[in-house]
């Protein structure tokens, strides 16, 4: 038939069910080590939360602060970091390597926000990056909000949550 070959070869028309199609896939996927996706994972995590330590010992130590004061500018500091090496393209090349060890709550959140506004800025700041940054990180923004309403609820029925 023509149009239907290459260098000679013919080629018919192939269809495949789904379930073929899954196969014919699965059996081309690279082979994924389990237990090297684990230890890049801990260790980048475990680095990322050593790093936020360092941070909050230094609002100890150069400020005066005590743990529950700095934690607060330490957070800050962490999420500016994440949102700088995102903007950088860094923070995807780590994630790439290191997959669930940079899903830490505080730089995960900040980088899934960020990439979100980067991809959509084109679009406008209102209709592109405010209304598209949301996407990823707004079911973690819901649960927590109905997570805290019912901890609440929990802690006045308990009378747990007073002074």
């Amino acid at each position: 038939m023509p149009g239907n070959s290459v260098k000679g070869e013919d080629y018919k028309k192939m269809t495949m069910s789904p379930k073929e199609y899954k196969a014919f896939a699965k059996n081309r996927e690279p082979a994924r080590s389990v237990l090297g996706n684990c230890i890049r994972a801990f260790l980048v995590g475990g680095f990322i939360c050593l790093i936020g330590q360092g941070v909050q010992e230094f609002f100890m130590h150069a400020f005066g602060f005590d743990a529950e004061k700095a934690a607060n500018p330490t957070v800050a500091v962490m999420i500016l970091l994440s949102i700088i090496l995102t903007c950088l393209g860094v923070y995807d090349k780590i994630a790439q390597w290191a997959g669930a060890g940079t899903a830490v709550p505080v730089t995960g959140f900040a980088n899934s926000m960020c990439s979100a506004a980067l991809e959509h800025r084109s679009e406008g700041l209102v209709l592109g990056v405010g209304a598209n940054m949301f996407k990823l990180a707004g079911s973690v923004i819901v649960f927590g909000t109905v997570a805290a309403f019912f901890v609440g609820i929990a802690h006045l029925i308990l009378g747990t949550g007073g002074q």
